[in-house]
């Protein structure tokens, strides 16, 4: 008897081997219908595996977490489909999935573009009409790489030539269509139906540029269309929010080819990064870090003792002088260990606690470069904490609530949280990475909050908390995080003296909140699309005249104003005040201060804010109070 152990706890006997699809059938039809895989002692499955011996068993419909990488999965396949069914002589190469996708490269006689599209969706929406079942089969490697170099397959012939002779290889049939792949997929192509084919784009073989360029399709599949709509909706939402439109449009910043990957701040970008650099300033000296600054350049004989020479020099950039090879610093954190070497501490001196907006550079491929969000020249608002083992759970647990308040006063409420564990490339001892990882689990826990866990994703030199958080239009931004890191001190000779006199090693905590200013700003711009609240708008208000008779009164407010420290300017220009007025509604300003005659006679300002509300006049003063109260916020 085999016996199958489902969610619930309850369990059914059969008295010989049973696919998923049979036991779904035993618990209900509907269930049956609805059965996309199933998840065999927490492996993913087809749902016409057959268990053979007692097991537990999920089956995979719509409601499960799994449900969209197994109906992406398969929705790649009926794009290779119906390409090749327009296309004869096309060869698929790979298909995999990715965030909100899928995507699929070709060979074909000439680039795919934007114009195909269309026809190739309707050719995948015929396929599912027809219901193909999808059906798995086994073939040795070398009996593999004959059928596809037979069918004309070469670029999959040549994948399969790279795994080793004594492995089976799955195949995926689905009418004419047959592809290798480790599956699973839906039982049948009707399942698939909610997607759309997004744009092309060129990649070569393998990702080598010595090899053939192939043409990329890239879509985009989800459970139904309700959900598709949401994602098409958001992505044109996103358009509209794009940072480097906003960036443009409102004069905030450009980029250039001569600096790849780095940003020219202009005066009204350089306001608005100094308004959230001076905010974490405070937040820093209130939490009891003291702020450092460090060199730019350093000599590899650092990074090498650092670890970054053996994990990251790939990632560096470096110069020479006088025969000595530096790098430039990617990280601020080896600079840090030699400001906390630079004396003899005691434990009772722990925790110190040190800060700096550190310049950083990272050698980011050109493909990944984005705007101001993915760059080679960045800032990030860094800080270290040496401190005991002890230590650890109640600097942690500070920081996070800390980091919370932050978010929370930047506009941000729907924050999830990850710990990333252990790489394959780092390094230390598995027992210092269990202390490691331990640590942060206990912290977390300390809080009374959730999150998962990301295998693999840590550091080099230690796990870290990652702060991933939710914008007004559902996008989710990783942010913050705070890494436990064991090793870097005893490599570059950090210690303290213990209670018993001895010297001990200290742990040092790597946290940062908003991460790269230049990212976080760069969220922020299209989080807000641009119109950023009062205390942090680059040009919190700006003062109107309607004629020339005004212009004296309106230098006075905006001179009044700016020595109190607010961002203020005025437009003095011989324009139609409606016109002046539409123009600084575009440029987001919160605040348009309108004045004539009246005003002027009286010492008041009309208050407009960008959204058209008439908010009447009132003293200069009493709107300076109302600008005080939005611009102060508590760290």
């Amino acid at each position: 008897m085999i016996n199958i152990t489902l969610p619930d706890g309850s369990q059914r006997l059969f008295e010989q081997p049973v696919s998923v699809a049979e036991v779904a059938a035993s618990i209900g039809a509907g269930l049956a219908k609805a059965a996309l895989a199933g998840k065999v002692d927490g492996k993913l499955v087809d749902t016409s595996f057959r268990i053979d011996h007692d097991a537990s068993l999920e089956i995979v419909t719509e409601k499960h977490p799994d449900a969209l990488d197994v109906l992406r999965h398969s929705t790649a396949h009926l794009l290779a489909q119906a390409v090749q069914r327009l296309f004869p002589g096309a060869q698929v190469t790979i298909g995999p999935v990715i965030d909100n996708g899928f995507y699929y490269d070709f060979a074909y006689e000439r680039p795919f573009t934007p114009d195909d599209l269309p026809k190739i969706e309707e050719e995948m929406l015929k396929i599912v009409k027809e219901a193909l079942p999808v059906t798995r089969s086994v073939k040795s490697r070398d009996d593999a790489v004959a059928f596809f170099k037979n069918m004309g397959e070469n670029f999959k012939a040549e994948i399969i030539e790279s795994i080793p002779a004594t492995e089976d290889l799955s195949l995926y049939a689905q009418g004419d269509f047959i592809d290798l792949c480790r599956g699973p997929h839906v039982p049948a192509t009707d399942k698939l139906r909610a997607f759309k084919l997004m744009k092309v784009a060129g990649a070569y073989w393998r990702g080598d540029s010595n090899n053939q360029m192939l043409s990329r399709i890239y879509g985009t599949a989800w459970l139904n269309d309700k959900d598709l709509k949401a994602y098409l909706l958001q992505l044109e939402e996103a358009e509209k929010r794009d940072h480097r439109k906003i960036g443009k449009a409102l004069d905030l910043f450009h980029q250039q080819e001569e600096a790849p990957g780095m940003v020219f701040w202009h005066p009204k970008g350089w306001a608005l990064w100094q308004v959230v650099e001076q905010y974490m300033r405070k937040v820093y000296l209130q939490s009891g870090y003291q702020e450092v600054r460090c060199p730019q350049i350093l000599d590899v004989s650092l990074w090498k003792k650092s670890g970054h020479w053996d994990n990251y020099a790939e990632n560096m950039f470096f110069t020479e002088s006088e025969k000595r090879t530096y790098a430039i610093k990617p990280m601020n954190c080896p600079g840090h260990v030699q400001v906390y070497n630079h004396g003899l501490h005691s434990y009772r001196d722990l925790p110190i606690r040190y800060g700096e907006f550190g310049s950083c550079h990272r050698n980011e491929p050109s493909g990944a470069l984005h705007g101001i969000m993915r760059v080679r020249s960045f800032t990030q608002d860094d800080g270290h904490i040496f401190c005991t083992p002890e230590q650890i759970e109640s600097e942690v647990t500070a920081f996070h609530r800390q980091a919370m308040a932050v978010y929370t006063q930047f506009g941000f409420s729907d924050i999830s949280l990850k710990i990333a564990l252990r790489p394959e490339k780092r390094l230390g001892t598995d027992e210092t990475w269990d202390k490691a990882e331990g640590a942060l689990r206990a912290a977390l826990a300390a809080c009374g909050v959730e999150w998962q866990e990301l295998p693999g994703e840590g550091a080099f030199y230690g796990p870290k908390i990652e702060y991933h958080m939710r914008d007004s239009i559902g996008r989710g931004w990783q942010v913050g995080t705070m890494q436990v890191d064991f090793m870097m001190p005893e490599r570059l000779g950090a210690e303290y003296v213990d209670e018993h006199s001895a010297r001990q090693h200290p742990v040092m905590l790597h946290r940062a909140i908003v991460g790269s200013m230049e990212r976080f700003l760069g969220i922020l711009i299209e989080n807000h699309a641009g119109a950023l609240p009062s205390w942090l708008a680059p040009v919190q208000a700006v003062v109107l005249n309607i004629t020339d008779a005004q212009g004296d009164y309106v230098a006075g407010v905006q001179k009044t104003l700016a020595n109190q420290g607010f961002r203020v300017a005025s437009d003095l220009r011989n324009e139609k005040i409606g016109y002046k007025i539409r123009e600084h509604t575009l440029q987001k300003v919160p605040y348009l201060l309108v004045v004539g005659d009246r005003e002027k006679e009286l010492g008041l300002v009309a208050v407009r804010t960008r959204s058209g509300e008439d908010l009447g006049t009132m003293s200069v003063e009493a709107f300076a109070e109302k600008l005080r109260n939005e611009s102060t916020p508590a760290a």
